[in-house]
Formats: C-alpha cells, structure tokens, sequence
C-alpha cells in the first residue's frame, strides 16, 4: 500500500449473496471495470444506517430487487483493501478499502424483476452462476473475500 494512504480508514459496507431457488448466486459485471470481473452486489452504509436497512437499499437501488428474504447475517465483517491503483480514487479518495457486513438472502422474485439500468447504473450485465464458480469470476483484490463467503454460504446451502 502507498505510504500516503495507509492512515485512511475502512469505509463500512455491505454486500449480498443473492440466492435463486436452485442455490445459484447472483453476480453483476460492473460498468466502471470492462474486463470480465463480475461481483455481488454491495455497497456503502449511509451515516446512521444500520447494515440490514443498507443491505437491502443496496439490493433495490443496484438491481431493482425487493422481493427477497433474509436466510442469514454472516456473522463478524470482512474487508478488503484496494490496490495501489486506486487508492485515492474510488471513493473520493476517503478510505482504502472497505470492512463489509455480508447477508445470505433468497431471491423470491422472478428472473424478468431484475432491472440493473436503474437511475443511476453500476452493472453492464448479470448472470446467476454456481457458488463454487464464485471464485473464478471475482477481482484480484477481493478474492480472499469471495472465498470465505463461499466456505461460509456452502455451511448455510449444505
């Protein structure tokens, strides 16, 4: 980590592993990375939020998705700190990396209720993919992440 960011703290967050009825996780492409990384949605608690309220506002506001329900609280926080690249971008520069709250939902809905153009889009494309495929598909940065949450999910589904 660059010298000059290494005092910026963890911004709070949240993420969501989206269930469908076959046990298939959800996972989006992101607009602002083109290459073929793809991840579940996630987000940053507001001031006074509590994680759960987050998490589904997250949920709503990146794939227009209401209709769930919560399977369970992944207990403790995970984080991930940002590659040199960009610290001091993402973010406005603020934090350097994030320290995430992650719930295990059931997506009740159907497939045609998914709308990720929404007002204001973070996602290209989405897929649902098996849980163990989870870790092929993710960033560099957050691959550590994305395996304890399968170890975990994989407990909770088995």
């Amino acid at each position: 980590m660059l010298e000059k960011f290494k005092d910026l703290p963890l911004r709070n967050g949240v993420g969501i592993i989206l269930l469908n009825r076959e046990n298939k996780v959800f996972v989006a492409k992101r607009i602002d990375n083109p290459k073929n990384f793809w991840q579940m949605p996630q987000g940053g608690v507001d001031e006074g939020e509590d994680f759960l309220a987050a998490a589904y506002r997250e949920l709503e506001e990146e794939t227009s998705i209401k209709n769930v329900k919560l399977i369970k609280e992944i207990d403790g926080t995970i984080s991930y700190e940002l590659p040199d690249h960009l610290l001091g971008v993402i973010w406005k520069g603020r934090y350097k990396g994030q320290k995430q709250k992650w719930f295990v939902m059931r997506f009740l809905g159907k497939d045609e209720d998914i709308n990720i153009k929404t007002s204001r889009p973070e996602f290209l494309d989405w897929k649902w993919i098996d849980l163990n495929m989870i870790t092929d598909v993710v960033v560099d940065f957050k691959l550590h992440m994305y395996k304890e949450l399968k170890n975990r999910v994989n407990k909770i589904i088995n």
